[in-house]
């Protein structure tokens, strides 16, 4: 028989069906209408029949072995129609699942359709084209307006807008510029860079992605490892309940029937088809999701526990309030920016950083500069002293601070630093500064307890005035502070045995030990950091925190999807079972019922692609609108 595909089967075979039908009603079963039966039987059922085999030879009883027994007993006591019918079927259904079934896996193939095909590299000087696997590191990778960068890297010259989605998620392309990190799989829509490749290859953000993602379908959920194992023992009891029956009855089609009937097609598909479905949506979606047990633990959790820094917060202190006394707060900007110039310390950055936003580059120095270690410093600008730094640094000048205690306790309460700002003889204003909350940490809190999450608490190693400005300004129900990293695990163990699935969301570094101890570990801007891709069980490759009720919902969307199959597999074998012991079900009526049921449980499935769709598109919009 000439090798011929799945689609060119089906064409000929239903060409041959139907033709046999027509002979049928018209002529009846004579000798040229049984042949075209048996001629449609053996082209759609070839592969069935060589599935079976090679089942049978694996000790395995599946579902062909099943179609195969009922077919070949069918031809044998000359029911050929009944043999044509369901051999067209069970291939016209097993086509329309693989073309259905391709729609489940549509966000996967997107991302794989996003790796790179070429890099553009500097050889000797030279301008040259090669596979992104020849990229080595350290090589200067250029990028033009439209391509895809090949490299996890460095920008080293140029400026461009990159579209992240395949990594993060997010639709908006971002501006890269000089010193910034790109990732391999992203895609510049305008601009050109010059990158320092950092990670080549399979060590690139996105190869693992999808290395990741590739793995994530083939760790099954209980609910699967539960139906697989009842298979295992449901095939092989339908065949001797079959022969049982043929034994009390005496009817053979009852018995062949009951074999096509009882196929567990839709009830064995119905819960991976849910779960590849969910896990492409999410890596769509930038949340990266290790399994199909993970996917169906993440919408049971009972408790969640954030870290504070780079979880709740940016991660850089940044300036949030600034009170003065006799002078502009660019004045006091300026003095304070120039006073910390030669400084490392965070907090300085962070008032050179606001000062160079508000008033423009600053190019003076101090004259002479003392760093006092654990007060701030004393700095000589324009030929007079000025004092940055805390209490003990203007105590010990003779400088009096008490007209300023309450403002500072005010600030502190708040969870503030006060770098205070004066000269020998007065005190010239206080420079608040804070680690600031994210944008979307606030609405999440809301978000997560409208999902229906019992109990949120914050874990932190900072100290307690902050853990508490912070924990009552974004509503977290209990709050931990000064934490050292076993102390952490504890308190996680604590939260299990009292509430239940607790969840750990950090940013994958310093939290590692309490990511790799709560029930569910989730890491938050997991962009190129190894730790946070490698321990956590649910990875948001964003820095976006907002992705995290995106991955709850879609973890409880996707349970109710595999339950919603379940359900109506179930529902359906039910009614056709009663529907052959009453003999109102036939073979080829049985077996299009089954592969129909087979086809809505994926189709059902199919609906999880477009979860989180309408939401996305109205933030892009509103996004765009405002950018507009």
């Amino acid at each position: 028989m000439l090798k011929m595909t799945k689609g060119h089967r089906v064409l000929i075979s239903g060409i041959l069906v139907g033709t046999s039908f027509i002979l049928k009603e018209i002529l009846g079963y004579v000798p040229i209408t049984k042949i075209v039966m048996i001629l449609s039987t053996l082209i759609a059922g070839a592969p069935i029949f060589k599935n079976a085999y090679e089942a049978i030879k694996y000790k395995i009883v599946g579902i062909d072995v099943l179609v195969t027994i009922a077919v070949t007993g069918a031809m044998f006591i000359g029911e050929f129609w009944e043999g044509a019918a369901v051999t067209f079927l069970f291939m016209l259904g097993d086509y329309l699942e693989s073309r259905t079934i391709e729609k489940t896996r549509s966000s996967i193939k997107e991302l794989l359709d996003l790796a790179p095909d070429t890099a553009r590299v500097i050889r000797d000087g030279m301008e040259i084209e090669i596979n992104p696997d020849e990229v080595l590191k350290d090589d200067l990778v250029i990028v033009k307006p439209g391509e895809k960068i090949s490299v996890d890297g460095t920008v080293m010259e140029g400026n461009a807008y990159v579209n992240q989605a395949a990594i993060t998620g997010e639709s908006i392309p971002v501006n890269k510029n000089l010193e910034t990190s790109v990732f391999s799989g992203t895609i510049i829509e305008s601009g050109y860079l010059i990158i320092k490749a950092d990670k080549v290859g399979e060590d690139t953000t996105f190869a693992r992605i999808l290395q990741m993602v590739e793995e994530a379908q083939d760790k099954k959920a209980n609910t699967q490892k539960f139906l697989e194992k009842f298979s295992r023992y449901y095939t092989p009891g339908i065949i001797i309940l079959a022969i049982v029956l043929y034994l009390i009855t005496k009817d053979i089609v009852l018995a062949l029937t009951l074999l096509v009937i009882a196929c567990p097609g839709a009830l064995v598909i119905s819960t991976p088809v849910s779960i590849v479905a969910g896990i492409g949506n999410g890596a769509k979606h930038g949340v990266l999701i290790k399994g199909g047990e993970i996917m169906e633990k993440l919408g049971t959790i009972k408790v969640l526990a954030f870290d504070k820094t780079g979880t709740l917060t940016v991660g850089k202190p940044s300036i949030t309030h600034i009170g003065t006394n006799d002078i502009t707060e660019k004045e006091l900007l300026r003095l304070a920016a120039i006073g910390e110039s030669y400084s490392e310390h965070p907090l300085g950055r962070a008032i050179i950083h606001k000062a160079e936003k508000e008033i423009g580059e600053i190019d003076a120095v101090p004259e002479e500069a003392e760093i006092i270690t654990g007060q701030g410093l004393k700095a000589v600008i324009e030929g007079k002293t000025y004092l940055i730094g805390n209490r003990k640094l203007f105590s010990a000048n003779g400088v009096d601070i008490k007209a300023w205690e309450e403002y500072l306790k005010k600030e502190e309460d708040k969870g503030q630093t006060s770098v205070i700002v004066g000269n020998t003889e007065n005190v010239l204003g206080i420079i608040s500064i804070a680690d600031t909350i994210r944008e979307d940490a606030k609405k999440l809190i809301t978000n997560l307890k409208s999902l229906g999450v019992k109990r949120i608490v914050m874990l932190t190693g900072d100290n307690k005035r902050a853990a508490k400005a912070i924990s009552e300004e974004l509503g977290i129900d209990e709050y931990f502070a000064e934490l050292l990293p076993e102390d952490k695990v504890r308190l996680l163990g604590e939260l299990q045995d009292k509430y239940g699935t607790t969840a750990m969301v950090g940013d994958g570094v310093n939290d590692a030990p309490a990511l790799a101890s709560a029930d569910l570990g989730i890491a938050i801007g997991g962009m190129g950091t190894d730790v946070a891709m490698e321990t956590a069980d649910v990875v948001l490759m964003s820095g976006s925190i907002r992705k995290l009720s995106h991955a709850i919902g879609l973890s409880r969307a996707t349970v109710r999807n595999m339950k919603q199959n379940i359900y109506f597999a179930i529902l359906v074998a039910a009614l056709l079972l009663m529907g052959v012991l009453v003999k109102t079900v036939n073979l080829s009526f049985g077996m299009l019922v089954h592969e129909l049921s087979v086809l809505i449980v994926i189709i059902n499935a199919v609906r999880l692609i477009s979860y989180g769709e309408k939401i996305g598109k109205t933030n892009h919009k509103s996004q765009f609108t405002m950018h507009n």
